[in-house]
């Protein structure tokens, strides 16, 4: 039977509707009263029983398990009991609006309550340890996983590629950093058939990621999750806290509770603000990004892109021997594009045998800003060379001596309005034993934010595979839309196969085309893992990018894909290029960049209100942003579907008579 999709008009309200549960989840948690304190739930010897929107959560006061009630009446498993045992538990203490009580053993004070919609339970300890909780996955009908790396994973949990361990590009055995390796500080769960009437899932955000991991397991040839929280004095992680809710099991209903949660709690960016405080963040809009290099650095490499029809584009450079001039910067200004040098504030090395100019600073930071480890040595820097420098330091110096402020000027003498800092917005980051400038890891991402912030008020300002928790204080962000398989970084280094960084003008490493080997293609790049779950939860927020070695031309193979998978989250494609670049591939870039550009302007402010598959394979997708600003329908199989042929894509704009299509293969011929 020929599949069928749902016609244009008939479909605008049902598209926005599939979301209906799990994004109406926020909007019914901002008003929601009755969860709050209208009822603070029951206690029958060890369950408490508190309301959540949607049903009636019960958490096992003796061991932490926790179940649902559904108001349709499914009884859903949203943990087991804790791992390794918590001991025998002290009384219960009922509160306004829930209870508390303590392990004694474990040197652990728990306290569970109901708060917007959502259960919330928080542990604090009295002395170093760890708890393995929640453990997730174990109810007998859950379907799909959802795993915030990169841009997002939803993973049928019978699925055999995932259930493999890391080194054949699955997940069971592995263990993630939710502080590091995730973009966002969540998971989800599909339990049975996910979105729309009848569905169910749940949504597990941890607002404390630093120190918690999360571990994946293959039981019976499903995946299961378990999470495991470092309880440590000295890194301030003390405090754990899970939030619990009950989804409609979309893909990304638990990133759609994330948005509003970082909402409820004055943690979201709006783009639309940012585009107020400073017009500039504007021209992101509708923009392809790239790094430029050789004669694409120079005004007659922008004006051939101006030629070629590209209206917008963010144009980043190295930093090296050879910057932007501020003749081709006011070029690009003219053409309305951005330009923004490539700087980091975390590397130092010493001047004598520094290896780039981003490690060199004045006076003594190097060696006396390093991060240092408990035993005095320095945390050990980029690529090996110099050490890691420390925010603390910097944060302290500011004032006086003006390091960071002297560095920005001299980088945008030129006349840049952008600004890339590398590293600040990820998760790596620090606990420095130095003395005199001491500090836990929670206390580098707010000296991070400090310093991005005040780069924000006068530059259009971009970090690495940005983290939630940076959301406010960037406008752009390369990396955290691809999902990073770990063995990308072993094959980076192989430079015979991805490149060195020659010729100086054109370094390989960037322009060299290369294949990823077949389960990293899978893992990265198979649509039908991928769900937009960074784009739920944050676009709108700020403009979302890949990572910045993985240009559109450096993986042919996945060209096709990558380009309609950025149609349809709405996101930039990022490039590099020299002037030989622009003349052999350029045209292919501007046929690109116009279809995008207007879909981009005219929902690149907006938050993504639906996605769904609308076929089994879920080879074809749809997105839909804002209150139908924009709807995209992307097909990556090679069957024409409903209509739109394989390998191609859809988008309407209000307003359309006939579909916008773009089938990216054909224009490369």
């Amino acid at each position: 039977m020929k599949p069928h999709l749902p016609k244009t008009t008939g479909r605008r309200r049902r598209g926005t509707r599939v979301l209906a549960v799990s994004l109406a989840l926020g909007a019914t948690a901002v008003g929601l009263t009755g969860c709050d304190s209208a009822s603070a739930g029951t206690l029958e010897g060890s369950r408490l029983s508190l309301p959540v929107a949607g049903g009636t959560a019960v958490v096992d006061t003796a061991s932490l398990a926790v179940n649902a009630r559904t108001d349709d009446g499914r009884q859903l498993v949203l943990s087991a009991a804790a791992g390794r045992g918590l001991g025998k538990p002290g009384p219960v203490t009922r509160t306004a609006d829930g209870a508390h009580w303590s392990y004694p053993g474990k040197g652990l004070k728990v306290t569970a309550s109901s708060e917007r919609g959502r259960l919330r339970i928080r542990l604090r300890a009295e002395r170093d340890g760890s708890v393995s909780w929640p453990v997730t996955g174990t109810d007998r009908s859950a379907s799909a996983v959802q795993v915030p790396r990169g841009e997002g994973l939803d993973i049928p949990v019978k699925d055999a590629f995932w259930n493999a361990g890391p080194e054949k590009g699955g997940l069971a055995g592995s263990t993630v950093d939710m502080g590091e390796a995730l973009s966002m500080p969540l998971w989800g769960y599909s339990l049975g058939r996910a979105g729309g009437k009848g569905g169910h899932g749940v949504s597990y955000l941890t607002p404390t990621d630093l120190g918690t991991s999360l571990t994946f397991a293959s039981t019976g040839g499903r995946l299961r999750t378990t999470a495991e929280h470092a309880f440590d004095a000295g890194e301030g992680t003390r405090d754990y806290e899970v939030s619990f809710a009950l989804t409609d099991g979309n893909p990304v209903a638990s990133a759609a509770d994330y948005r509003s949660y970082l909402a409820q709690h004055g943690q979201l960016g709006r783009l639309r603000e940012k585009i107020e405080r400073n017009p500039a963040n504007g021209k992101l809009l509708g923009a392809f990004h790239a790094y430029v290099w050789g004669d694409a650095r120079t005004a007659a490499g922008v004006d051939k892109l101006k030629k070629l029809g590209v209206d917008r584009m963010w144009l980043g450079y190295d930093a090296d021997s050879d910057p932007m001039k501020a003749r081709a910067v006011r070029a690009a200004e003219k053409a309305g594009y951005l330009v923004g040098p490539y700087d980091t504030f975390d590397n130092g090395q010493d001047p004598k045998g520094a290896d780039t100019p981003t490690s060199v600073w004045p006076d003594r930071v190097y060696p006396d800003f390093c991060v240092r480890k408990a035993d005095g040595t320095p945390e050990t820097g980029f690529h090996g060379r110099g050490c890691y420098l420390s925010s603390r330091a910097f944060e302290k110096a500011e004032p006086a001596k003006h390091y960071l402020a002297d560095r920005t000027r001299t980088m945008v003498a030129n006349g840049a309005d952008s600004y890339f800092l590398d590293v600040d917005a990820t998760g790596e980051v620090f606990r420095d034993h130095t003395k005199g400038h001491e500090m836990t890891k929670a206390g580098d991402r707010t000296n991070r934010l400090a310093r991005m912030r005040r780069l924000s008020e006068n530059l259009v300002l971009g970090s690495e595979s940005a983290q939630a928790w940076a959301n406010k204080v960037i406008a752009y962000n390369h990396g955290a839309l691809t999902p990073v398989d770990d063995g990308l970084w072993k094959l980076e280094k192989d430079r015979q196969t991805w490149g060195g960084y020659y010729p100086e003008k054109a370094p390989a490493t960037f322009f060299k085309p290369v294949r990823l080997p077949g389960r990293m293609a899978t893992a990265m790049y198979d649509p039908t893992y991928r769900a937009p779950l960074y784009e739920t939860a944050l676009h709108g927020s700020l403009v979302n990018v890949e990572r910045w070695e993985l240009s559109y031309d450096k993986l042919p193979a996945q060209k096709t894909t990558r380009a309609l998978l950025a149609m349809l989250y709405n996101t930039p494609l990022n490039y590099v290029l020299d002037g030989p670049t622009i003349d052999r591939n350029g045209p292919e870039l501007a046929a690109l960049q116009k279809y995008f550009s207007p879909l981009h302007r005219a929902a690149g402010t907006e938050q993504l209100t639906s996605f769904r598959w609308l076929t089994g394979d879920r080879t074809v997708q749809r997105t839909v942003f804002g209150n139908n600003k924009l709807t995209v329908t992307a097909n990556f199989g090679t069957k024409t579907v409903a209509g739109l042929p394989g390998r191609c894509v859809d988008a309407e704009l209000p307003g359309d008579q006939q579909p916008r299509r773009l089938c990216p293969g054909r224009l490369s011929g």
